[in-house]
């Protein structure tokens, strides 16, 4: 990995304090015991004692010595000042400046208090020791091993060294974790399996392709008949008979991985003899994985569609029967009504029903009546019986090939499955059979029926996949996801780490304490402002009375605003998209991050030429053809294929796509717009018109075709921060933190908007505990609940709302649980995603489930009170939201190529398309705020009146200065390439 891997905002912010820290924060971590405070008595003189009061809990909390005691934050001075009785504080401060005791007072804290200095004996050997256990339990992302290096030095009293050690460090640590991996995972080879592996890379005679790019190709469509063929390439994959040692770090088995499904055989084949067959060694385990995963994609689509028809046939059925129904219906009304009539004896009911009705026609109604209708949960086996010959084709094979596990909840269907792989003639395992099921499966005569028991147990084992009660090994998508979780001595000794990166307690009383309190004062605080505020009422619904929140209006644009927006968009420069990204290059240098995938540092002439033309390639989604030039060496077609192999992939792209944020966050404009502490998510459809397992229809996005969603996130300085492509649309709004987590920018956003959607409470807390602020927007708050914790609390007229009680007890007795899972997610254990799995067994929320909802009602109640209290947030909200649409209506006009419809047909290929398309957004934004800070600059020069407050509603995503058609030619003027920036237009002369 390279030595400079740090962002500018890491650098900057190494050994100082951080801007925004709470009071209750400080309450924490700035007090002084009586130990300290007997101590710092002892110091002649006011300012002797504050200045060594400072030192000693900047020490504590920077892990440094400041020589000038001013750069600290004059609230943390205050709060110290109070603790040890001095008054004049300016004074004092001055006074120890001048003085010789800061240099005595560093000398005597690290004596007393067992401070270290990073070179002394066993420190880099301790460190190096614990960061290979971090490592080596999945913490690979530099950004974060350098965060959590610092607060192991800080934690462990060892004194910040310069940043270029602790760096340096850091990449010496990882590049020998990578040889180490590479020698664990090939150590167990036998002779027949390295035989094995380096047949992959060869061709077979009269074949034009490698076993490896046979084998890289998956399945794109969902039938029975691909699904034994899945079912093949799983024991295919299994012939490799490739047992990783336990404990690797899955991650950069992945890098290796993901490398040998997107490299040339011949670029692996000249690696050298250890990281080439650790990297077929990583393919060949996850090639299992994906196989199998693929295939259990397979399965659940089949099964999807297969019991979804048989709903649709029934539904079609039922209506061709209706009059059938409705006639007998009417029939047993009027003998109904017979019965009903008071007027008649038990003995004149019979004879008279028979009269009205009929014997005959009665019992033809009964029978009627008694064919068509059906329970309210039935399971439409009639319908399915007709697809048992589908059912046979696949069954056996699955039922030999996969080795489902299960947790408590899936045992049955476990069972079951053994039952039918045995094809035993014991009775059949009943505890998964449903009341439903239990009528077709034996019938009136009690006949065992076995189809519709081979339908149950699908029908059970496509809903326990779901929820993870059934998981499989090895695999990406369905594994357990309990087992990754921290525990036992790994989390002892990471647990004041992640206490203190996410500002938990150890125990769980004071940090619920002042939440609690949070949500006391805000309740107390829009209760005293209730009558003032205009926007919310409680009106008279039903029978009860329901709040009601009064819908912004539109934001008035004053005249200033649209004649400032009219001059800067006339004065923009029009240029050709292959020129602007030519240009960002040269000014950010975010191509250096493109490194090739075998060959660190190996580079080309004008390669910055190559990789700008295959990234609009991929995000204009018009393919290499428009911009191959075979009189330009940099252009040709063979070199955009060989740049497209080896520099375009996700990490590539990441890393080039956090150096367009930092330079971002350096713009003028930019930190007007905010401070990157804020971020918005949604999601932008895309068609997929080939056939693909990673996409899924909705016909209110896709009509009658599938596609993907690509959910991305926006910060308040208009870049995109990361983003992730979701088949069909968005259900789970735990992908947002997916998202959010494993972002790699400079930028840190805490407070995370998006629009109304599916939230639950959990999603509240684990946003809550991690250190965020999920801020939905609400559209309707008819139907919410508020909680409360006090039952004696008097909260004026918002008592009406408050009538729901959140449970602490829930929480405290699985404190322990809920950092272990809040620190797994943290460092990248388990993914987001999968987190809900972990938390409920079968359709029951786990004990450490309710815990962390409950921790979410609090937070979603606050989260409530002040939307509902503050109208600049619901505001801010909107406008936020509203960056978002118009990101993507940019997104559009750029992915003009092939109608707008995504041609990939996997998933990797369909994350670095739209992770290219992410990237060259951002270029496009970076170059907008650029010129248009340049073009401001003008008009305040010419005296042309601009307002702050009209600057910071200015958008980056204009478009119409852009040439994105036609063929591409890359090329800049002289003054570009000596890093001036081009002439702004003559608005008089367009």
């Amino acid at each position: 990995m390279p030595v400079d891997f740090l962002s500018p905002a890491q650098r900057e912010n190494y050994g100082r304090y951080p801007n925004d820290l709470a009071p209750e924060f400080i309450a924490n971590y700035f007090f002084l015991d009586d130990q300290d405070r007997e101590w710092i008595r002892n110091k002649r003189g006011a300012f002797s004692r504050l200045g060594y009061a400072l030192q000693l809990t900047t020490a504590r909390f920077v892990g440094t010595f400041y020589s000038d005691l001013t750069e600290i934050p004059y609230k943390i001075i205050e709060r110290i000042a109070t603790q040890i009785n001095v008054a004049d504080i300016q004074n004092s401060l001055e006074r120890y400046q001048k003085s010789e005791q800061r240099w005595r007072h560093t000398v005597e804290i690290r004596t007393r208090y067992g401070f270290t200095e990073f070179n002394e004996e066993g420190i880099r050997f301790k460190l190096g020791r614990w960061l290979y256990a971090l490592f080596w339990t999945g913490t690979d992302r530099p950004g974060l091993l350098f965060e959590q290096t610092v607060l192991w030095l800080i934690n462990n009293k060892v004194l910040l060294p310069g940043i270029t050690t602790v760096e340096r460090f850091i990449a010496e640590i990882r590049s020998r974790m990578d040889t180490r991996l590479w020698r664990s995972l090939i150590k167990n080879l036998t002779n027949d399996q390295t035989e094995k592996l380096n047949n992959l890379l060869l061709v077979a005679e009269k074949q034009r392709q490698s076993l490896l790019d046979i084998l890289r190709k998956g399945p794109v469509r969902a039938s029975s008949k691909t699904l034994v063929k899945a079912l093949k390439r799983i024991e295919m994959a299994r012939e490799l008979s490739i047992v990783l040692p336990k404990r690797l770090p899955e991650g950069r088995v992945s890098v290796l991985s993901r490398f040998a499904n997107t490299a040339k055989t011949t670029a692996i084949s000249r690696l050298s003899y250890e990281r080439k067959m650790a990297t077929l060694v990583a393919f060949a385990h996850h090639f299992e994985a994906t196989a199998q995963d693929d295939a259990l994609d397979i399965l659940s689509i089949v099964l999807s569609e297969l019991f979804s028809k048989a709903k649709r046939t029934n539904h079609k059925t039922r209506l061709r029967t209706i009059k059938d129904l409705d006639s007998a219906a009417a029939t047993l009304i009027d003998a109904c009504k017979v019965v009903l009539d008071n007027n008649l004896t038990d003995q004149e009911v019979r004879s008279k029903i028979f009269n009205i009705v009929g014997y005959e026609e009665l019992i033809i109604a009964v029978t009627e009546v008694n064919a068509l209708i059906q329970p309210p949960d039935d399971v439409f086996y009639r319908e399915l019986e007709d697809k048992e010959q589908t059912i046979k084709n696949f069954l056996p094979s699955l039922l030999r090939v996969i080795h489902f596990d299960s947790n408590e909840a899936g045992k049955p269907i476990i069972q079951a499955l053994d039952w039918l792989k045995s094809k035993s003639k014991k009775e059949a395992p009943m505890d998964l059979v449903s009341k439903t099921w239990k009528r077709y499966i034996h019938d009136k005569e009690n006949q065992f029926n076995k189809t519709a028991y081979i339908f149950c147990v699908l029908d059970k084992l496509q809903g326990a996949l779901k929820r993870r009660d059934l998981f499989i090994s090895p695999s990406w998508r369905y594994s357990d996801p309990r087992a990754n979780l921290h525990g036992g001595t790994e989390w002892e000794a990471i647990r004041p780490v992640i206490c203190r990166s996410l500002n938990l307690t150890n125990e769980p009383h004071g940090y619920l304490q002042e939440f609690v309190n949070e949500l006391d004062e805000t309740y107390k605080l829009v209760a005293k402002n209730f009558d003032n505020n205009p926007f919310i009422r409680f009106d008279l619904i039903k029978g009860s009375e329901e709040l009601i929140l009064t819908q912004l209006d539109k934001l008035d644009e004053p005249e200033s605003l649209k004649l400032l927006r009219s001059e800067v968009k006339s004065r923009l420069p029009r240029v050709d998209l292959p020129e602007v990204l030519l240009e960002i290059a040269k000014r950010t240098n975010f191509i250096s991050a493109f490194t090739h995938i075998n060959e660190g540092n190996a580079r080309a002439v004008d390669l910055e030429i190559s990789i700008c033309a295959v990234l609009l390639a991929q995000a204009c989604n018009t393919g290499l053809e428009p911009f191959v030039r075979e009189d330009i060496p940099a252009l040709k077609r063979d070199r955009l294929i060989w740049v497209d192999q080896n520099y375009i992939r996700d990490e590539t792209i990441t890393a080039s796509n956090a150096i367009l944020v930092a330079a971002q966050n350096q713009s003028k404009l930019a930190k007007k717009w905010g401070g990157g502490d804020i971020a918005s998510a949604d999601g932008m459809r895309f068609v997929v018109p080939v056939r693909s397992l990673h996409a899924a229809p909705n016909p209110k996005y896709f009509n009658q075709g599938r596609g993907v969603t690509w959910y991305n996130l926006l910060s308040n300085q208009r870049t995109g921060l990361n983003d992730v492509t979701v088949p069909g649309t968005l259900r789970d709004s735990l992908i947002l933190l997916g998202v959010v987590l494993e972002q790699q920018t400079e930028l840190k956003p805490t407070r995370i908007m998006t629009d109304t959607g599916a939230y639950s409470d959990i999603v509240f807390g684990l946003f809550r505990l991690l250190g965020y602020r999920f801020s939905p927007r609400l559209a309707d708050l008819g139907d919410a609940r508020f909680w409360r914790v006090d039952p004696l609390a008097d909260y004026g007229k918002l008592n009406i709302l408050a009538k729901h009680r959140a449970n602490l007890e829930r929480i405290i007795p699985h404190w322990d649980d809920v950092l272990r899972l809040v620190g797994s997610l943290k460092l990248g254990r388990v993914p987001a995603t999968g987190i809900m799995r972990t938390l409920q067994v079968g359709d029951k929320p786990t004990r450490l489930a309710q815990a962390i909802a409950e921790i979410g009602r609090i937070d979603k109640t606050i989260h409530m009170l002040n939307y509902i209290h503050d109208e600049s947030c619901r505001r801010s909200t909107l406008l936020q939201l509203n960056l978002t649409e118009g990101r993507h209506s940019l997104a559009r006009s750029v992915f003009h190529g092939k109608r707008g419809e995504l041609h990939q047909r996997y998933r990797e290929g369909q994350e670095d398309q739209l992770g290219a398309l992410g990237l060259v957004l951002n270029v496009l934004v970076h170059w907008n705020t650029i010129y248009m800070d340049a073009t401001l600059d003008q008009l305040k020069n010419d005296n042309f009146p601009v307002n702050e407050e009209d600057e910071v509603r200015l958008s980056p995503f204009a478009k119409a200065h852009f040439n994105m058609l036609g063929r591409y030619s890359f090329s800049m003027s002289d003054e570009v390439k000596d890093g001036k920036l081009r002439s702004l237009r003559d608005p008089n002369n367009p």
